[in-house]
C-alpha cells in the first residue's frame, strides 16, 4: 500500500473511498461533520438522524456517489467519545476505515484525521494502522482468497497540516507498521516451515540490507559456552538449536553514543509440545506462536534499523523446538546454566524460562546496560489479565513507567505486577539451586522471579505477553491471527 499527504480537504479527494471519523457529540452547529453534511446536500445527517450510522466506537456507515464529494463513496466511522481519544484509538481508526475499503473491493481511500491530534504523532499512528489493517494472514490459500487489497492510501487533516512534517510522519509510521507485519508474517508460519535455522534464515535476509550485524551461536557453540539450559529444551527435536545475536551499535543521538547497549530477548520456541511434560492436544496448533517474543525482538530491531535508536541495542533470540523423544529432557532432570546456577527441571513445559535464563544472563557479557525480555511465557499470565493486557514486571522501575506510559500511543497494553522476594520461595529445590517452575499460585510472577536469578544487578524488564500473541476473533481494524505484540511497545521505547 502507498500511504500519501493529501493537501486538500474533504471535497477534493479523488478516491474509490472517503473514510470520516465522528464523535460523539460532535454533530451539531459549527462541527465538522455539519460542515460534511451540509457538503454532501444532508445525506450524513440523513444516516444519523435514521439510526443507520452511530456514532459508537467502530461503527460504520458506506454511502455510495455522495454529491459533493470526488470520492465514490463515503464512510462514516463512529470515533466514540472524544475524552477517550488518544493515538492508540486513532490508529484503529485508521484501520477500521482500511478493512471496510478492502471489504467493498476499493483499491484506492483517504482518511482524514480529525483535528485536535499533534500532526507528528497523528499520520504516523495512522499510517501503522493502515498497513496493519491491510494484512491478511491467507498466504497458504490456494483458492477463495480475496484481491481486495487497497493500492493507496490518502491522509489528511481536518485543520491545516504541514506537508514536508507530515510526510515524515507517514514515513516513519510505514516502517514501523511494516516490521509490525513482519512479525505477525512469522508468527502466522506453521511450525513444519519456520524451524530454528528458517527463523534465523529470514532475520538474516531481512536484517542485513537493513544495516543489522548478525551472529549465529550454533549447538557446538551452546556446548562449549555451557549453555544448558538451551541445550535441555531443545534435545527432543531433530531440529538443532540456535543463539541469534543481532547488533545495532551506532546510536545518532550522540549523548547515547558511549551508553552500555539496551539488550532486547525474546523467547523463540518455534514449536512447544510441551516437552515429555506433554501438552493437551486442544489447541496446541497455536503453539506454532510460542517465538512471538522473538519475533517482535525481530520486529523492532528491524524498525530501529531504519529509524535510528537512542542508544546501541542488541536484540538476542534463543531459537529451538521443544518436542518429546528417547533424547528429550525429563522432569527431575538437573542441568547447569551459563551463568553457573543448577535448575531441577520439574516441567519440561515450562521451557521459555529455561531458554531466557541462558540468554539473558549471555545478553549481560555482551556489555548490556538494561535487559527488556518479551516471551510468551505463562498461561498464569493469561488467567490473571486475560487477552487485554501483557503483564509487566522487573527491577527498572523508571523504564516500566516510561513503558505503561506510552500504553496510550502503542495501544499495546501492560499491566505491572508485584515481584515480592517472597514468591522466590516457591523455587526451593531440595538437590538444585532452584526448581524452574513453583506452585501453581502466582505462576507468571515465580516464572519471572526464576528469571530475575539471571539477571542479577542490572536493570531489567520482563513483559509476559501469553494471551497477546494471536487474536483468535478479529477486529474491525484487524485480521484474525497474529497481533505482533510489541514491537510497537519496543520501537517507541528505543527510536
Amino acid at each position: 500500500m502507498q500511504i500519501q499527504f493529501h493537501p486538500g480537504s474533504d471535497h477534493d479527494a479523488v478516491c474509490d473511498l472517503l473514510a470520516v471519523p465522528v464523535f460523539e457529540g460532535e454533530t451539531g452547529a459549527g462541527s465538522a461533520f455539519e460542515a460534511l453534511d451540509r457538503a454532501t446536500g444532508g445525506i450524513a445527517g440523513t444516516v444519523l438522524a435514521s439510526g443507520e450510522f452511530k456514532t459508537e466506537l467502530h461503527k460504520t456507515c458506506l454511502i455510495h456517489r455522495p454529491q459533493g464529494l470526488q470520492a465514490r463513496a463515503l464512510l462514516l466511522i463512529g470515533a466514540g467519545r472524544r475524552q477517550e481519544s488518544n493515538p492508540a484509538r486513532l490508529r484503529e481508526l485508521a484501520g477500521t476505515a482500511v478493512r471496510r475499503a478492502r471489504s467493498a473491493a476499493c483499491r484506492s481511500a483517504a482518511f482524514r484525521i480529525p483535528a485536535g491530534f499533534p500532526h507528528g504523532e497523528a499520520f504516523r499512528v495512522a499510517a501503522e494502522g493502515a498497513l496493519y489493517a491491510d494484512f491478511e494472514p491467507d498466504s497458504y490459500k490456494t483458492r477463495d482468497r480475496p484481491t481486495h487489497d487497497v493500492e493507496s492510501l490518502l491522509l489528511y487533516a481536518e485543520d491545516k497540516a504541514d506537508a514536508r512534517a507530515a510526510g515524515e510522519a507517514i514515513a516513519r509510521g510505514t516502517v514501523i507498521g511494516e516490521a509490525v507485519n513482519f512479525a505477525r508474517s512469522l508468527v502466522n508460519e506453521p511450525a513444519n516451515v519456520l524451524t530454528p535455522a528458517e527463523f534465523v534464515r529470514r532475520a538474516i535476509a531481512a536484517g542485513t540490507p537493513a544495516g543489522l550485524e548478525a551472529e549465529v551461536l550454533e549447538r557446538a557453540d551452546l556446548e562449549r559456552l555451557g549453555m544448558n539450559a538451551i541445550l535441555a529444551v531443545s534435545r527432543g527435536s531433530d531440529e538443532p538449536p540456535k543463539l541469534l545475536i543481532l547488533r545495532l551499535g551506532a546510536a545518532r543521538n550522540d549523548a547515547g553514543k558511549d551508553a552500555p547497549p539496551c539488550a532486547l530477548v525474546g523467547k523463540g520456541v518455534t514449536f512447544d509440545s510441551g516437552g515429555i511434560s506433554i501438552k493437551p492436544s486442544e489447541k496446541m496448533e497455536e503453539m506454532k506462536a510460542d517465538m512471538a517474543g522473538g519475533a517482535a525482538v525481530l520486529g523492532a530491531m528491524l524498525a530501529l534499523a531504519r529509524l535510528g535508536p537512542a542508544r546501541p541495542v542488541i536484540g538476542v533470540i534463543p531459537l529451538v523446538e521443544n518436542l518429546p523423544s528417547g533424547k528429550a529432557t525429563k522432569p527431575g532432570d538437573i542441568v547447569k546454566t551459563y551463568l553457573g546456577k543448577t535448575v531441577e527441571i520439574i516441567n519440561t513445559d515450562a521451557e521459555g524460562r529455561l531458554i531466557l535464563a541462558d540468554a539473558l544472563a549471555y545478553a549481560r557479557t555482551l556489555g548490556a546496560g538494561r535487559l527488556i525480555d518479551i516471551a510468551t511465557l505463562t498461561g498464569a499470565c493469561v488467567i490473571a489479565l486475560g487477552n487485554v493486557n501483557a503483564g509487566m514486571m522487573g527491577t527498572d522501575q523508571e523504564t516500566m513507567d516510561l513503558l505503561r506510559r506510552n500504553c496510550a500511543v502503542t495501544g499495546e497494553r501492560l499491566w505491572q505486577l508485584p515481584l515480592d522476594s517472597e514468591y522466590r520461595k516457591a523455587l526451593d529445590s531440595d538437590i538444585a539451586d532452584m526448581k524452574n517452575v513453583g506452585q501453581r499460585w502466582g505462576g507468571a510472577i515465580v516464572a519471572a522471579k526464576f528469571l530475575q536469578e539471571f539477571v542479577e544487578e542490572t536493570p531489567w524488564v520482563h513483559l509476559d505477553i501469553a494471551g497477546m500473541d494471536l487474536d483468535t476473533e478479529g477486529k474491525p481494524y484487524a485480521a484474525k491471527g497474529a497481533t505482533g505484540f510489541g514491537v510497537r511497545t519496543l520501537v517507541q521505547l528505543l527510536a
